[in-house]
Order: C-alpha cells, then structure tokens, then sequence
C-alpha cells in the first residue's frame, strides 16, 4: 500500500505475516499520515496472546495519530503526548484476556526539513545517506543491553533464545518510557521504519545494498519483506520507507537531543522540551526592547535597530549550530557503508521524481 505523497516525500508500507506464520494472526502494524508539512509514519509490534497483540498495536496507533492531530504545542510535544496517549490506550484494554498484552512503538514525524523519531521497544529506524547506513535507534531489549555492555556479539543476539524479549514497550506501566530525538534531513535521505521481523534476519550490510537500489519505495519495501521471508520469515514483518525529495527550511524549534542514558519517562522529556522554549522567550525579549529602545530614543534608532538585529541573528545562528552538532551525535557512525560508490547506488533516488 502506497501513502499519500507531499511534494517533497514519497513513502511505501509492507507488513506481512512471515514465512513461518502463514494462516496466523499477523500482530504488526503501520501507519502513513499526510500531514502539511510532512507526515507521520510509524510502526507497531504487538505482542500478547490470542489476537492480543493484533489489537495492542492498533490500538496504539489510532491513538497515536489522534492524539498527534489533536494535540497543541510545538511538534516534539505533541508527539511525546501523542506516545503517552498510546500507551494509555493499550494499558486500559490489557484486562480479561488481554492481560499482559503490548506493543513496541517506532514513530517519525516528519516536519518540513527535519525528522522526530519516537522510540519504545525493538522495532529501529535507520537512515540512508551518502551511500552509509546509520541506525538511528537503539533495540529496548535484554539482547541489545548484553551487546552493549560487551557480554554478546550482534551475531550472537542474532540467534539467541531470549532476542524477542523487549525491556521497553507500551501497555507496561502508567507512564511511558521513550526516546525522543530529531535530525535534520537532506534531499535524497531514504528513512527505513520496520519491525524486528525484517532486522533480526536482514544483516544491515544487506539492508544498505537493497535500500540503495534505485526503486521507488513501494518497491523497495516489497524486496526487503521477500527477503526476509527467504531469510526463514521466523516474525510478522513490517517495513515502511519515506524518501526525502528535496531540502526544506528547518522548522523554527530545537530538535530534541538524543539522551545518553536510553529511554526516559515521558513527563521528564515533556519538561525538558518545554524548557526548550526558552529560546523563544530570548528571541521575543530582544525584539521587544529593540522596539522600545527605539521608541524611547528614536535619535540612536539605527543604531538599536542594528544591534537589535546582530542579537537576533546571533541567536537563530547559535540555535543551527546546536542543532546540526546534535545531528552529527545522532549519526556518529554508519553501522554499514558501501565499499563503492556506484551513481545508481549513492543515489538511491535518482530514478525517482524529485
């Protein structure tokens, strides 16, 4: 299924039941909104017995992009709410037989020339560019903490028993735990939203050389569905693809950095992110006595409008150099690369319409 395209993304959805699932319920979910600066995308992947999991991610999405819609603020407030509502509504459903059900949460809100990326949970989202594969997320799992820590390779959480076991995910507890973080995006950036489905079987060495293909990315999202599937097709597969066609100003706020210390509880991130208006604040104090120092002494006007206007820019240009510093944390390392740089490959939208 293909979402509905603003002029500058395009975007492509799979989900699938897997190879080894035929016949059952398939627990994974997506969602594709158009909104009119961008869009909101995510996944979802239930977990929980019966059709439990089914109704966990559903429900987490249409909560979700209700909440994001109804909401009011600035867009990483909305968003970090918008994770909290979803929670909720999976937490009030998790009784009778549906106790103990839950999902894991990967959101990216797009906005204008930047992208917000909400985590719970082990679904990832990755970002191609220049030819490197970065992973933006980090797995919410007892696997994921074993290789962090040093005690297991990637191959070795690859195959173990307890992989599937998250440590993170909606439906758990009141409040919710997440990470919230934004990086600016560039024309011809390709993001990739899936479900563990497709990244416990497809190595990110082999996501890099199928996502650099020159496809459209409902094309490409159906290639990287078959090929877990022929990878045994062990899980519900879910893969959602946006491609960025060209750049777009960045929005006015901050973007959220990424913590240090993994998911946070969603009423801290919320004070930490409306702190961030802070900057506004300074913005409009500045503007404010530059326009009343010129009422008050109109005879030095020039001169307190020119200083007024160096103070302002010497604020908005502190703002882009903290914002792209913090991108450059976001993507300190690809986790694949090509070993060559091909057009048709470094470009993974140069067939596509820009």
């Amino acid at each position: 299924m293909r979402a509905p395209a603003t002029p500058s993304l395009t975007s492509g959805l799979l989900t699938d039941v897997g190879r080894q699932r035929q016949g059952g319920v398939n627990q994974d979910a997506a969602l594709a909104l158009d909104l009119p600066t961008g869009g909101l995308y995510a996944v979802a992947d239930g977990m929980g017995g019966h059709a439990a999991g089914e109704l966990a991610a559903n429900l987490a999405l249409d909560a979700l992009s209700q909440q994001y819609l109804d909401g009011r603020g600035a867009p990483p407030v909305r968003l970090a709410e918008a994770v909290q509502s979803a929670n909720v509504a999976v937490l009030r459903h998790a009784v009778g037989e549906y106790v103990g059900m839950g999902t894991t949460l990967l959101a990216a809100l797009i906005d204008r020339g930047a992208a917000l990326i909400a985590h719970v949970g082990d679904s990832r989202a990755y970002l191609l560019r220049g030819g490197e594969l970065h992973r933006l997320t980090e797995d919410h799992s007892w696997v994921a903490e074993q290789v962090r820590l040093g005690h297991m390779t990637e191959a070795e959480a690859r195959d173990h028993q307890w992989r599937s076991v998250v440590s993170n995910a909606l439906g758990g507890e009141e409040r919710v735990r997440l990470e919230l973080f934004g990086l600016p995006l560039r024309a011809g950036d390709r993001l990739l939203l899936c479900s563990d489905g497709l990244s416990s079987v497809v190595t990110d060495q082999e996501l890099l050389l199928l996502l650099s293909r020159p496809l459209e990315p409902e094309a490409t999202v159906r290639i990287l569905v078959n090929a877990a599937n022929d990878g045994g097709g062990p899980d519900n597969i879910t893969a959602l693809i946006i491609d960025v066609h060209r750049d777009t100003p960045a929005p006015r706020y901050a973007l959220p950095p990424r913590r240090e210390d993994g998911p946070t509880y969603v009423d801290v991130l919320l004070s930490t992110q409306r702190g961030s208006s802070l900057l506004t604040y300074l913005l409009l104090m500045v503007a404010y006595f530059t326009l009343l120092g010129i009422m008050l002494v109109p005879e030095r006007r020039a001169l307190i409008g020119l200083l007024g206007t160096a103070a302002l820019m010497g604020l908005l240009v502190w703002q882009r150099t903290r914002a792209a510093r913090r991108s450059h944390d976001v993507l300190k390392s690809p986790s694949a690369a090509l070993t060559t740089t091909p057009t048709a490959l470094d470009s993974p939208l140069s067939s596509s319409r820009r």
